[in-house]
Order: C-alpha cells, then structure tokens, then sequence
C-alpha cells in the first residue's frame, strides 16, 4: 500500500478524472433524518460480506481468534508466499499461507494479493522474466500448501490504472492476459480476481472485460476499490458494472470490493456504517476494510489485542443472523444503517449512524412481533483506532406498543463519529442464546446459497462437492456461540434427494473428524428432515464444520443439501 497521503492524491484525481466528485467527510447537519427498516423485505441471507480486511492478519495470531470469531470474517486479502511488501515502513508480514491456520479457524477466506512479492508500493517493475519466476514460485508455494483450504483467489494485481509499469511492461490488459496464462499452467483450478481499479472507471472496465473475454481469460471474481469518500456511488457504479457485464454477454461475477473507507474514515464508526449499509444494499459478494497503517489489527479494529470502538460495530454485524433487510435512508449522505430479521429468534438487529442531532428509526413489518417489543438502543464512540473500549454504551432499555405493524424511535444527542444498535425483540419468548444457525448464514466454500419455500428462513446450502482437492471441495464453517461448556445436542435440518444415505465429515474446533448419515427425502430442495448427533462445546465461541471434503477429512459420499443446525 501506498503512503497515506499518495493514496489520498491519486484516488481523488482518479476521481476527477472519472467525472465523480471527491466528497468532503460528511459534516452531519441534517438532524431530523429518519431511517426508515422495513423488517418485512429481505434483500438476501446475512453473509457479514463486509465484514474483511486487506492485511487484517499478521503471523503469530494477531489478532487473537477471540477477537476474530465474534466479527464473522467474511474475508482477508494478504500478501502472498515470500511477501516482499513493507506496507508504510513495517517489515514484510502477513503471509497467506503462514496466517491461514488462524483464518481456517475463525472461517475466513482468503485472496492471495500476488503484486505484494515486491517490497515497495508503488510496485518498480523489474520485467517480464522476473514476474513470470515470482508468479510461478507464489503458485508452487500454494499448490505445495496441501491443507490451506480457504483460498478462494489470486489477485493478478493491485490497482493497475497507477500501479502498473506501462513504458516497461506493455498494455496492463495483455499483461493480465499473459499473467493469467501463465498461472494456469501450474493451477487451472484456483480462481482468479482482478482487474482491482483504485476507483470505479466505466471505461476502463469495458475495455478490460472486452480483452479479456476475447482471450478466455475473465476473472472469476471482480474487483475494484471505493475510497475517497465514495460512498453515494456505491449503488450507482455496482450497477454500472453488472449493465456493461450483460452487455458484453458475460454471465454474472461475484463482485469483491477489497478496500474501502479512506484514511480519515476508517476508524469513524459512523461513517464506516454508511459504508457497510451502502455495500450490502448493492449486493457485492465481499468487502474489505481499506489498509492505511498497520496489519494484524484488521486495521484498527484492535489496538494491544482489545477491542477498539470500531470493533464493536462489526461485532453488532456478526450477531446479525437471518436476512438483510430493506433500509431506506433519506439521502445518500447522511444518516444511514443496515439491518437484519432473524425469523427463527423472531429479533429485528439495526445499525446506523453517520449522523448529529435528534434522529430517528422507523422500523416496519412487526407485526409477526407482538402487541409490544423489548427495544434496546446502544452506541459506540468515534474514539479512534488507539483507544481501547471494553463494550458499547446503552443508551435506552424499554418496551415499545407495535401500531400498524411498526414503531419509531427517536435518537437525540447522536454524535456523526458514533455507531448505534437497535434491538427490536418480543417482549417474552426470547431464547437465552441463539440456538438455530442457518446454512446460509455460514462461511460457505465451494457451495452455493439457494431459497426455498420449505427451508428455513427461506435458504439452504446446495452443491456441496468433494473433488479430492482442497482447492475445490466443498464445506461449511458454522461459527456459534454457547453460554457453558457441555454436551449439545446439535440437529441438522436437510434434503437428500439422492435415493441413498449420504455422508459428511463433522468436526469441531480443529477436533477430530466423525461422519453424519443423511437418508434419503423426498427430493432436492424440500426440507423438514432432520438428523441429530451430540457435540462437545466449549464456553463461547465454537466453529462447527460439516464437509464434503475438507483437510485431514477422506471425503463424504453421496450428496446432502443443509438448512440449517440447531443447538439444545
């Protein structure tokens, strides 16, 4: 990564360059605002797509997985093997494969950024015949790495449009084409991601896409950056994308924002929930946290292994369980917020903030809810990134009357910095702990999330494969938490339309590996089937994973759809 203030000046010409405007870092003035969360209209499953960070890990456990599980890691882009980058003067670090016993554990995927084998940023080009050395060793390293797992890419590189040696290396076009090729003659499997544009450029994008159609070489997963105080485009320019994909007949790709927020808001909770919010309205696949000083803090979200204010924020997001659902805020700067209904736990989760003065919350379809709602209100400081903050502060604790379906309720005093939580719950009925964890909900590798009227919440977990490859096969992580440590008996909601009993491997914690049998059912698709078995939990979090094939696993038989696990 580049020094702080050469990243500012180059994102925001590119900015300029691109007819989009540099926004100041919102000065919130607007009091009065209300966001409104319609409870009643998911968007999608809660994944936690946001919930990444480039150069979060550095080798030797930082940060601790204690801090890691509770956020629900969605991904990580990190160096690859033999990492040269110093990033802002620290020493090479976060090597993927040395960091990927820790981001196995806590479920995390990885991108393996291959540009970071040079030590300086911007990356000096040496030529041709020395990128082709370090591309072939970074996949022979991989390759030779048997038991990782959870890499899910290899970024060919980072942020081409000023990166990239045109005078010394050729069109970055044909460079990536080449480079893809060559990567393909030791790994024809392993996805690739690209092209990582530091902004959003319609025209750059087509002419990318256009080559690299033409020459068989289309990343799998799509990737730029949005910095620069952009998030009133975020929206606008994911569906720029997927309108110039259909028009070149290019089948849908997963869409990576692997660095987003800029300097001055990365460690601004509010303005990092505007991000988030805009982010899972637009549908990418994944989001990281930008990199802008140190790694193996998931860039600030911790400072000497303790929680900062930020880190609370994401720990809200990863309590999320069910759908997202609809938010619609007043404008596109401001007072903004994400939100999500857990149908089994029958608990509406809200963050929100980017915003100063008395606002509000309208939240909708709560009708399923009751007469009455508990309602919890809680905040997180705009603090910074070296303060240390042991819980959110709770604001208000009180029972609400549900009117056609929904209520209101006023936040004063809100501070632009600061994140809020809201908790709209039944006032009785409410498990003690989340007991029920969606299939969909779970880290997923090389599976697919589906919906069905029978599953529950709506979704399930289908194409789960095993290839004999750990590169290709298929599991799914479920990262849960418990109140003591004890014998649970875990029921696994599922459909076998095979007409034979299945298998999948079970293990728990890195423990050792046993297999559960799936009967046949009525077909693919169609859920009410259970099966149960007993697992051993420790007190708090727990990472339960059920494979097709998976490291030191031999492999399932059969196929099995999942709906769901639950917990008693």
């Amino acid at each position: 990564m580049p020094k702080p203030t050469l990243r500012t000046a180059i994102a925001v010409s590119a900015l300029a360059a691109t007819a989009l405007v540099a926004l100041p870092l919102h000065s919130a003035q607007a009091a009065g605002s209300t966001l409104v969360v319609d409870a009643a209209v998911p968007f999608r499953p809660v994944t936690h797509a946001a919930s990444g960070g480039l150069y979060a890990l550095a080798e030797n456990n930082r940060p601790a997985d204690s801090l890691l599980l509770p956020i629900k890691m969605h991904t990580l882009t990190q160096p690859p093997p033999r990492v040269g980058q110093a990033p802002n003067g620290q020493p090479p670090g976060g090597d993927t494969l040395l960091v990927a016993p820790q981001a196995d554990r806590v479920g995390a995927a990885q991108v393996i950024r291959m540009p970071d084998i040079y030590r300086d940023f911007p990356y000096r080009w040496v030529g041709w015949n020395d990128w082709f050395a370090k591309v072939d060793q970074m996949v022979n390293d991989r390759l030779a790495a048997t038991n990782v797992s959870n890499v899910t890419a290899y970024e060919i590189w980072n942020e081409p449009d000023w990166t990239w040696d045109t005078a010394a290396a050729g069109d970055f076009n044909t460079g990536w084409t080449r480079t893809v090729q060559r990567i393909r003659t030791r790994d024809a499997v392993t996805p690739v991601a690209g092209p990582g544009y530091a902004v959003w450029n319609v025209n750059w994008m087509r002419a990318f896409l256009t080559n690299a159609r033409n020459t068989n070489t289309l990343p799998d997963i799509v990737v730029w950056h949005e910095l620069g105080h952009t998030t009133p485009h975020i929206a606008a320019n994911v569906a720029a994308y997927r309108s110039l994909e259909a028009s070149l007949g290019i089948s849908p790709r997963r869409i990576f924002i692997n660095e987003y927020a800029e300097r001055d808001e990365i460690d601004v909770p509010g303005r990092v929930t505007n991000y988030i919010a805009k982010l899972e309205r637009a549908g990418v696949w994944a989001a990281d946290r930008a990199f802008w000083y140190e790694y193996g803090t998931v860039n600030g979200l911790t400072h000497n292994n303790q929680p900062t204010a930020s880190w609370w924020l994401y720990k809200w997001y990863g309590d999320m369980a069910g759908n997202m659902v609809r938010t619609i805020p007043r404008a596109q700067t401001g007072l903004d917020g994400f939100a999500s209904y857990d149908s089994t736990r029958k608990r509406v989760d809200v963050v929100f903030g980017d915003e100063s003065g008395t606002n509000s919350v309208r939240v909708t379809g709560l009708a399923g809810l009751g007469s009455t709602v508990r309602v919890r209100l809680e905040s997180t400081p705009g603090s910074g990134r070296f303060t240390n903050v042991s819980g959110p502060t709770t604001l208000a604790n009180t029972t609400y009357t549900v009117t056609n379906g929904q209520i209101t309720v006023p936040v004063p005093n809100m501070s632009a910095t600061a994140s809020y939580h809201l908790v709209v719950e039944p006032t009785s009925g409410v498990p003690s702990y989340q007991q029920r964890y969606e299939a969909e909900n779970a880290s997923v590798f090389r599976a697919e999330r589906f919906s069905a009227g029978s599953a529950s919440n709506g979704g399930y977990v289908g194409f789960i494969d095993n290839t004999g490859d750990p590169r290709t096969a298929s599991y799914v992580d479920f990262v849960v938490n418990v109140p003591t440590a004890r014998s649970y008996t875990m029921t696994i909601g599922y459909a076998n339309g095979t007409g034979a009993t299945a298998t999948h491997g079970l293990a728990y914690n890195g423990g050792a590996w046993s297999t559960v049998s799936y009967p046949p059912t009525a077909g693919w698709g169609q859920f009410g089937s259970t099966v149960s078995t007993t697992v051993g939990l420790r007190a708090g979090y727990n990472v339960i994973r059920l494979a097709k094939g998976s490291p030191f696993f031999a492999g399932g038989t059969g196929y099995a759809e999942l709906d769901y696990l639950q917990l008693t």
